[in-house]
């Protein structure tokens, strides 16, 4: 054998050792590169259980910031390349988000792609003032508190959901809804009227048909029902002394329709001047009930106009204890003997007004 072949025969067993190492360490490298993409994919990626908003129009790296500064992920580089393969940059989609531990990378993705919201309750109470109610509402949603301002002023709309402008309040019920962070003001709105036709079922129809009152005048009275006693065991008394004087012809003389026509509930004393203001909320020189609810009543004022106490009451004043509760009369004579206790305590305590 020559030198030369022999040296072919040497040489070929070692090419073939270095093609097997190449494919070995390809076959390696392959496999930790597979592993790692299955990992980013697959792998737990949660680390805080927090909500975040992706605004309008937000870019890739606004959401990559959004989720740094609220400290969500627990590998970010997973999120961009997982992100990218599934071309997420490219469909953005604004909204409130939460995830929740043990998600991976790819649910999250997912989640984000799909615009699939968290959504979140949305409580509004103790609102006086259409002001009040946007200040509320606006906090939970991306509406701003003008936008729901204005729908106050849209008569058009306002008409076709069956109110005036100024029973429009009579819509908004006080209560706890779930709402999408990305609602409009007119989303909001016709959520609010789905609410009220559910609220006034059959069984509260029929309620207050038997007391001779539409669903928006028991709301207007529910209102001042609400604020006349913040004790909830009081309301339905509150509500049977109110019944009792519409039924006979009585004014109402109620002092919050008096407040809120000066628009200052702060007011301790009703004097004089006040019971003379020229305004048809003013229930001590107009009968009836005034033309629409002067707050945002909340379902248990409502249900308590609805399932009012039946009693003789007539009269009510504050106890001279400052409570919260109220003394109730059946005679003129009785209320003012009771009424004369109560002005001597504002008067030792100096509440003038």
């Amino acid at each position: 054998m020559t030198i030369e072949k022999k040296s072919r025969l040497m040489l070929f067993p070692r090419v073939g050792k270095i093609i097997i190492i190449f494919f070995a360490i390809a076959f390696i490298v392959t496999g930790l590169i597979g592993y790692q993409r299955y990992m980013y994919i697959f792998k737990e990626n949660v680390k805080t259980e927090k909500a975040f908003i992706i605004p309008e129009d937000a870019t890739f790296n606004q959401v990559l910031d959004s989720l740094k500064t609220n400290d969500i992920l627990l590998d970010y580089k997973a999120f961009m390349w997982v992100s990218k393969k599934k071309k997420y940059p490219e469909m953005i989609k604004p909204g409130r988000y939460q995830f929740n531990k043990g998600m991976n990378t790819n649910q999250v993705v997912n989640k984000l792609r799909s615009g699939e919201q968290t959504p979140l309750n949305v409580t509004f109470n103790n609102a006086r003032f259409k002001q009040d109610l946007a200040g509320k509402v606006s906090r939970y949603i991306e509406a701003d508190s003008l936008s729901i301002l204005q729908l106050f002023d849209d008569e058009k709309k306002i008409e076709e959901f069956g109110f005036t402008h100024e029973t429009f309040k009579a819509m908004f019920i006080p209560n706890t809804y779930e709402f999408y962070w990305t609602t409009s003001a007119d989303q909001f709105a016709h959520r609010m009227k789905r609410e009220y036709d559910k609220f006034w079922n059959e069984s509260r129809l029929k309620k207050a048909e038997d007391i001779g009152l539409s669903p928006v005048e028991v709301i207007t009275l529910a209102s001042i029902v609400q604020e006349e006693t913040v004790k909830n065991d009081e309301l339905p008394r509150v509500a049977g002394l109110y019944i009792n004087r519409l039924k006979r012809g009585m004014l109402l003389q109620a002092d919050p329709t008096v407040k809120f026509a000066v628009g200052d509930f702060s007011l301790r004393r009703i004097l004089n001047a006040h019971l003379e203001i020229d305004s048809p909320y003013n229930t001590y020189k107009n009968p009836g009930l005034p033309p629409a609810p002067i707050n945002f009543p909340e379902v248990s004022a409502i249900d308590a106009v609805l399932n009012f106490e039946k009693n003789d009451f007539l009269y009510m004043v504050a106890r001279e204890d400052f409570s919260g509760y109220h003394n109730f009369s059946k005679t003129l004579s009785q209320h003012n003997r009771y009424a004369a206790r109560y002005r001597q305590a504002l008067n030792q305590k100096k509440i003038w007004k």
